[in-house]
């Protein structure tokens, strides 16, 4: 007997379904906010709970300048670590290869709202479009799978107001050995003494800057810039930048000191959430 011929499209669909969770038969439930009530935020780095050192998401709210914990697994924790780091990887991992399959069935990834928090459980939701013109489509995902996807598609991240008044007893901090912070499109690292050194950087505390896009760049601040001060302050981890970036005052923008190319400059950046743009996902060598 012939077995049925099964398209290309239909098979990723599936792999797709499979990976996300999505059930086939429908959606497994509907948003529990009303998508128009949903901030957005910026995924700003990964720490760990300093009790349980269970890993959490850190996403940063500008309006109120606080930083949201989301607990997350390990697995995860390590996948938004490779896309901050933008870690080149040679062979697809579960995150690449959802967005992969994303793409390859026309589709692109929009948002990842978390829009529920539920006997301390976090839910969200990814929506997706095939065309700028088309119904939106939404996937219901775990938060830490949609984050992780999100910074890999270029997605916009919106967090549910009880979500962003709601402050778990948790005692974060970075990871110490591999600090990663990006906040008002400016990723920043702690600086080496072999960094220093290769980037002939003043022998001055601050952080460096490993990326730089959007409003940011546009104002100077470049990759290999040294952070040298935030409103004054002197940032000596890339959490101390985030903190300051943070008491920033509301509707003002964010004062940067920094070295560059010889000399010290400042510039100016606002300190919304940035609009994310497909290409800031991490490269996947073919």
């Amino acid at each position: 007997m012939r077995l049925p011929t099964v398209s290309k499209p239909i098979i990723l669909a599936i792999l797709l379904a499979t990976l996300l969770g999505l059930s086939l038969n429908g959606l497994a439930r509907e948003l529990a906010v009303d998508p128009e009530e949903l901030v957005p935020v910026e995924l700003a780095t990964v720490g760990v709970d300093r009790l349980s050192g269970t890993p959490v998401v850190l996403l940063r709210e500008p309006e109120s300048g606080d930083v949201v914990p989301i607990l997350v697994g390990i697995n995860e924790a390590r996948a938004i670590l490779m896309a901050l780091h933008e870690v080149d990887v040679r062979r697809p991992m579960t995150h690449d290869l959802m967005h992969s399959l994303v793409g390859a069935i026309d589709l692109r990834l929009e948002r990842v709202m978390v829009d529920e928090l539920r006997d301390g459980t976090y839910f969200g939701m990814l929506q997706l479009r095939r065309n700028q013109s088309d119904e939106p489509i939404l996937v219901d995902t775990r938060p830490s799978d949609g984050l992780a996807l999100a910074l890999r598609a270029g997605a916009m991240i919106l967090v549910a107001p009880a979500i962003l008044q709601h402050r778990p007893d948790l005692e974060f901090e970075g990871l110490q050995d591999d600090e990663v912070v990006t906040a008002v499109d400016i990723t920043v690292v702690s600086v080496t003494e072999e960094l220093r050194e290769a980037l002939q950087l003043p022998d001055a505390d601050g952080v460096l800057v490993s990326r730089s896009r959007g409003r940011a760049e546009s104002a100077g601040i470049t990759e290999g810039s040294l952070i040298l001060s935030v409103n004054g302050e002197t940032p000596e981890t890339p959490m101390d930048f985030l903190e300051l970036i943070g008491e920033t005052p509301t509707g003002e923008r964010a004062r940067i000191r920094y070295w560059s190319d010889g000399e010290e400059k400042e510039a100016e950046v606002p300190t919304d959430v940035p609009m994310p743009r497909a290409e800031d996902g991490p490269r996947i060598p073919l």
